[in-house]
């Protein structure tokens, strides 16, 4: 198994893990009622998901 034969500094490891850091999540709108919501996901106000009706919701 290789092994390394130094330890890498402080200022390497953290230049690695530079984009590890958390991101907030990516906001759209939904086109029929512009509810703001995570990308990918049916509309929770009207049920509507790529401009179909997929959930049935009590208006």
């Amino acid at each position: 198994m290789a092994v390394p034969k130094r330890r890498h500094s402080n200022s390497r490891t953290n230049k690695r893990r530079s984009h590890d850091a958390k991101r907030p999540r990516q906001l759209t709108y939904c086109p029929k009622c512009s509810t703001a919501l995570p990308t990918h996901v049916v509309c929770p106000n009207c049920g509507e998901y790529m401009g179909r009706k997929v959930v049935e919701t009590e208006e």
